[in-house]
Formats: structure tokens, sequence, C-alpha cells
């Protein structure tokens, strides 16, 4: 086991103008001295010192399938040279081909007409959800979430995701969430099943509209004082943590008798992550909007957006100026995205990426069996999660997996001859929760070669 890496001398005259001159407040130097990344190709990317890293974050699944992917980078390249640049007001094939295609998608699997708008990114796309449910709602500006749940930091989004030193400097405009308990089992009451966990959290929900003074619901007129809730089908920042199958349909009966909108956040799930190109196929529910961003275009151009029910979007209710981006819809993003849902199409996508996170959890059950030190695991598709806890096997152990990640960056592991780093997330309630995200383009071999360099982390872990 090597020291701590000492910056090149380049390296070192780089991170000094990163100190003078980048705002830190989209930084996060999780080990010291910061990494400067030179290139990436596949599942791997370089620093300047040449060093390979495996990663198994891919950009906190924005780069699904795989970095430098020549389809989709020769799909923004062939955009460039004929239209890569227009208005966002004005039209072109893509933007509409593009929302053709997850429209009629829609319809096919939830039976539901709808319209997609599209913005730069997820929260910018949070933001207009937050537009079209306050529209549809007349006005309210209450929204019911999860604990634990992540849906990005501008003023609304953040808001509406549980963590307060999001919004802690910053106050409130407008939006403002009750957070309810997701059905976390790992951390939950003992003695239930996940599926009875899942159960009793949608009836503690439901306890909020027995009466007038349970605090959100007026018998006399039938009215809810919250317009929707925001959910993410797979928590994600929360890490990964997946609930029972039967929670969403039980909690949208319980939204549908209220007059509550469903709002599905799949900026993180979305695009084949859990085997389904929206993670809330899993659970037999209809949602009345999803948020849509990340891999849409494989980090490629920045594209986000929504797709909303005909009811909710269509120009009477939502009429021109509703909102507005100068970037949305750009051709080098609608591009991309038409070639990936054109690439998913050619194989049975889903299957590939639920077979391959088969393979990948019965990997870190393994480890599990071997080392204590992991309190749970739990996976859908390639959306993975390894919880570190202390010797116990369910104190949170956040130093634990600190150390790990910065050992992981010393790119200084060794499997079969080749040094090699390895880049992983930390998420979680706790910050315990190594949260999984590798290409879903990823090999068997290299998914060996993953469970490997764990091992040898955890090794270090155990054995410091």
């Amino acid at each position: 086991m090597s020291d701590i890496r000492i910056a090149t001398a380049e390296d070192q005259v780089l991170l000094d103008k990163e100190a003078k001159y980048c705002s830190y407040g989209d930084t996060v130097h999780y080990i010291e001295p910061p990494r400067i990344f030179s290139r990436c190709e596949g599942s791997y990317v370089w620093d300047t010192e040449d060093q390979a890293y495996l990663d198994l974050q891919m950009w906190y699944s924005a780069v699904n399938f795989g970095y430098a992917n020549p389809r989709l980078n020769n799909a923004l390249k062939k955009q460039i040279d004929t239209l890569p640049q227009i208005a966002s007001q004005y039209l072109h094939k893509g933007k509409i081909e593009l929302s053709e295609m997850i429209a009629v998608d829609a319809k096919n699997k939830f039976g539901l007409d709808g319209r997609v708008h599209f913005n730069v990114g997820g929260s910018q796309s949070i933001e207009d959800s937050l537009k079209v449910v306050r529209n549809a709602s007349n006005g309210k500006s209450l929204m019911f979430a999860f604990e634990g749940g992540y849906h990005g930091r501008t003023l609304g989004a953040s808001s509406i995701t549980s963590s307060f030193r999001y919004r802690r400097r910053y106050g409130h405009f407008g939006e403002r969430a009750n957070f309810i308990p997701f059905p976390y089992h790992f951390r939950g009451p003992k003695g239930m099943t996940k599926e009875e966990y899942g159960s009793h959290c949608v009836q503690q929900f439901a306890r909020l509209f027995e009466t007038e003074y349970n605090g959100v619901w007026d018998p006399k007129t039938n009215q809810c004082e919250y317009a929707a809730f925001y959910v993410e089908p797979i928590q994600g920042t929360g890490g990964y943590v997946i609930p029972p199958m039967n929670f969403y349909r039980e909690l949208k009966h319980v939204l549908d008798q209220h007059g509550i909108l469903m709002v599905s956040d799949e900026i993180q799930m979305g695009f084949y992550r859990t085997g389904k190109l929206w993670s809330i196929e899993h659970f037999d529910v209809q949602p009345d909007v999803i948020v849509f961003g990340k891999a849409l275009t494989n980090g490629l151009n920045p594209l986000g957006g929504i797709w909303a029910r005909e009811e909710l979007i269509n120009p009477t209710v939502f009429p021109p100026g509703s909102t507005h981006s100068t970037f949305a819809s750009n051709p080098l993003g609608t591009a991309v995205g038409l070639e990936m849902f054109k690439m998913t199409s050619e194989v049975d996508y889903g299957a590939m990426v639920m077979a391959k996170g088969k393979y990948f959890l019965e990997g870190l059950q393994d480890l599990q069996k071997r080392f204590p030190i992991i309190g749970d695991v739990d996976g859908l598709g390639l959306a993975l999660r390894c919880e570190i806890c202390g010797p116990d096997g369910f104190t949170p152990d956040k130093a634990t997996l600190d150390y790990m990640v910065e050992e992981g960056m010393k790119g200084d592991m060794v499997v079969d001859g080749q040094k090699l780093g390895l880049i992983l997330d930390v998420g979680g309630y706790y910050k315990n929760v190594i949260t999984l995200a590798p290409s879903l383009e990823i090999s068997y071999p290299e998914i060996d070669l993953g469970l490997k360099l764990l091992e040898q982390l955890l090794v270090r872990a155990t054995t410091r």
C-alpha cells in the first residue's frame, strides 16, 4: 500500500489556479490532492500521469453507455456538421422526433397521451415540472417528497430535496415539501418483511387524510393542500434504496383518491439504469409526470426534460411562454438522444442490463458473506448498493467508506499485473453507502475486475 500521492508540478500549477479562480460551489475534493483527468474510454478514465481508473459511478449515472461511446459520439459529430445550433423556439427535426419517441413509448406503456418539454438539465426540468403541477393545481406550492430524496439544487428543486444543507443559506422561494418516510427496509422496524414495511409506510401516509386535523386534507371540499408527490422510484443520492414492488402501487392508490399528482424523477435512474427505460415501470403504476436528464445524451451535451399527461401540458392549459430556456431542445442533444434510442432498440437492452446486474449483485453478495462490515447489498439492474457498517454489520460507518474511496483513488492496486485505481460514489442517509452505477456497456470481465478491486479495498479497510 503506497502513501498518498503528491501532485506533479504541472498538476500543482493547475490546482493552485483552481484554488484561486474556481468557485467551490460545485466542487467536492474527495481526496487531497485532487486528481486531474485527461482522457476517458469505455469504463475507464485516465489522469494526467496516465494512470487508469475503473469507474463504477459513471458521472452519477450520466454516462450510462460508456465514456466516448463511438456511436453516440459520431451522432454528435454528424449533427455539428449539419445543424449544430438553433434557437429553442424554432423547430428542427430532432426535437419533434425525440418528443414523438418518448411520448409514443409512454402511451404504449402507461396508456396515456402526453407531451414532452425539453430543458438543459435535470434540475431545470424539475423546475419546469413544478410549474406544470402548480398550474394544474391552481397555484398550490406545497409538495410531498421522500426523506432521502434528491431532486436537484436549483431553488425550487432544493426545496423538495430532503437535505436541509442544500437550502439552508438561501431560504424558500415558493415550494415547500412535507418529507415522508421511504421504505428503507434495512433500517426499518424489525419483524416486518420488505413488502409489509412498504404497506406500513403507505398506511402511515394515508393517515394524513383521515380527518381535517391531520393537517393536509379538507373533507368538506375534498381538497388536499399539496399538489404533487415527487418520487425517485429508486432513491439515488439517498443510497440506491430499492422499495418493495407493492409500494408504489399502494401509494398511487392513495394519491389518486385525493387528487395528488405523482411526479417520477428519472434523472438518475432513467434510460435503462434499472433494466427499463424508466425505473417506475417496475412498479405497475401510471405516473402523471416524468422528469428525465443525464443519460439521455450520455453526458455529451446537456439535455433534460419532462413528459406530462395531455391534460396537464396541452397548449390550452400550458400555452407558449409558460417556461423557456435558450438552450432547451438543442439539436446536438436531441441528435444524441435519438441515436441512443435507436441503439437501445436494436437489442434487448433491458434483458442485457438485468443479466449483468444479477451477476454483479451475486458478486457483491459473496463479498458480503466474507466481510462483516458490509451490512446490506441490493440492486435492480445496474443500480447497485453496498452499505458499509461497523463490525456489528448495522451501525453506519462513514469513516471506513471515506477511507476506501481515498484508497481507490491512489491508483496503486494491482490485478493480474495491471496497476489500477477505482472510482466509487458515496451516497446514503449516513454517507456510508457505495452507490454503484457502472456503464451499462460494462463487460463481464470488467465486473469481475471491479469486484476484485472492491475486495482489495475491503481488505485494506479491515486490516488497517
